[in-house]
């Protein structure tokens, strides 16, 4: 154990404390985090409110704290990409080599998904790769597979001034929720030329040994080649490479 600094600063011991206590615990109450401090009910609330100012938490419609975006981060970096993508792209290969189409591999950066890992399809006419790119989650298949696993209130968190009309069909907060809806009742997410024309995707989770989602797989289609009728078909393949990364993850 490391020793205590000798000048500590309290709200920022207190704060520190607080985000470490909302990590272990899932969930807190202002009186929780008032004994665990040993300060009024007060100051625990000034503190909690700062978490959630912050992104550290979250507060529900019932005065529970849960972790916020910023912590989802951070626990999401426990798998970190290296290990991600080394335990993905042998999968990824074999998914394009069977459908012979551009797979893609991609993590939830706030309300965006970062391309981490793909490769591309063999056809003349196929997707790109965009291993590296930014694109908004809502816009996007995988994207939408990891938001549809999130609780309201970070859903919420992740769109506090709605959702971005620019790059989607899908115009607000209402909508997104009906669209995830049909993502869980599905068990994949589908774009349908919501992000570049011409463009569609089939996506699905991939979970780490906790079963928590961590990434996403997609198959990215010219929609020439693939009317929306026909993305079902890719789901089965997909599903079953998703399902293989993550045991890959978890082993």
């Amino acid at each position: 154990m490391q020793n205590q600094p000798m000048y500590p600063l309290k709200a920022v011991e207190n704060a520190l404390v607080a985000i470490k206590f909302l990590q272990e615990r899932g969930e807190v109450r202002v009186a929780d985090v008032a004994d665990h401090l040993a300060v009024a009910r007060s100051t625990a609330h000034r503190v909690l409110a700062m978490l959630v100012f912050h992104d550290f938490a979250i507060q529900d419609a019932r005065r529970i704290y849960r972790p916020g975006p910023a912590l989802r981060s951070i626990r999401e970096t426990e798998v970190s990409r290296p290990d991600l993508v080394t335990a993905a792209h042998p999968h990824l290969r074999e998914l394009g080599r069977l459908i012979a189409e551009t797979v893609h591999l991609m993590v939830l950066q706030g309300n965006g998904v970062r391309f981490v890992d793909g490769v591309e399809g063999p056809q003349a006419l196929h997707v790109g790769s965009r291993i590296g790119m930014l694109l908004p989650a809502h816009a996007t298949s995988g994207g939408k597979a990891l938001l549809a696993e999130l609780p309201e209130e970070e859903l919420r968190a992740l769109y506090p001034r709605g959702v971005s009309t620019e790059a989607s069909a899908i115009g607000d907060l209402a909508a997104l929720r009906r669209e995830l809806d049909g993502v869980r009742r599905r068990g994949y997410a589908v774009n349908s030329e919501e992000s570049e024309r011409g463009v569609r995707a089939v996506g699905v989770c991939v979970r780490d040994g906790a079963g928590r989602a961590v990434a996403a797989a997609a198959i990215a289609v010219p929609s020439v080649r693939w009317p929306k009728r026909r993305l079902t078909e890719l789901a089965v393949p997909l599903v079953a490479s998703a399902t293989r990364i993550s045991a890959a993850l978890a082993g």
